[in-house]
């Protein structure tokens, strides 16, 4: 048995998958038949107490009330206020959230808006299932790119619709340098300091050789098993033959047998 975490990637071509549950690539599993069948149990992954119900993204109902990484600003940076000397606990926000930021814009299926930590490029896009993105303003610190994202919100998403995602119903022609410039002057001119100069862009490709038309979205809580031959991944999605898609991160914590 195993406990399910987000995969780790590499900005490769196409991007590579490792997991802790194999030794080689995950990528190398593609157009094999695979069984991921559910215990039943749930182990926090800080703590690794065994609750009833996880919250968040693998944590018991304990951890996800008091540690830094479940705090409101992780979903909503804009509300962090380490700046101001709090937090959940300040040595982690110093290392976590008094750090360099990025708002970036990213094209999994249209362009959105996110904020993430500079050391956190590229994951953070790959994890998303961009196929390109680009740096948009670099900050200080969390809250400062939190307010840039939300002054741009009534233009841009800042969700990912994993379902076209997963579809690759993705509008390839969008020009992000273009995307990015047209903003500048729409930033509150307090914020137009934090506009970045860096105009690359990545892209990425996803090892997939074939993209579900229909999908069905699989839940342990709800499905216990899933088999199945593995078409692709993209994102932290494993993509199989009949069209199951199976979220590796939205299932951190689930104890599992993988053969």
């Amino acid at each position: 048995m195993i406990v399910l975490k987000k995969m780790f990637v590499s900005h490769t071509d196409p991007v590579t998958y490792h997991a802790d549950w194999i030794d080689e690539s995950v990528n190398s599993l593609i157009g094999q038949n695979i069984h991921i069948k559910w215990s039943g149990r749930y182990v926090c992954k800080s703590c690794d107490k065994t609750p009833n119900k996880l919250f968040g993204e693998g944590l018991c109902y304990s951890c996800f009330s008091t540690l830094p990484i479940a705090s409101p600003c992780i979903i909503h940076p804009e509300k962090c206020r380490a700046h101001l000397g709090e937090g959940r606990d300040m040595e982690w926000e110093r290392k976590h959230h008094l750090q360099p930021h990025i708002v970036y814009l990213a094209v999994s299926d249209v362009v959105k808006v996110g904020v993430t930590r500079d050391t956190q490029i590229p994951i953070r896009w790959i994890d998303q299932g961009a196929i390109k993105a680009i740096k948009l303003a670099e900050t200080k610190n969390r809250y400062e790119a939190g307010c840039i994202e939300v002054a741009l919100k009534s233009n841009y998403t800042d969700k990912t619709n994993w379902r076209k995602m997963v579809k690759n119903e993705v509008d390839e022609s969008i020009d992000l340098i273009d995307e990015k410039w047209s903003l500048h002057e729409e930033l509150p001119f307090d914020m137009q300091e934090f506009f970045s100069e860096d105009d690359s862009v990545l892209e990425f490709n996803y090892p997939v050789y074939k993209y579900p038309e229909k999908i069905i979205y699989i839940s342990l809580d709800k499905q216990n098993e899933i088999k199945g031959r593995l078409t692709g991944i993209k994102g932290q999605y494993l993509l199989f033959e009949n069209g199951s898609v199976f979220n590796v991160r939205r299932h951190t914590g689930y104890e599992v047998s993988i053969t």
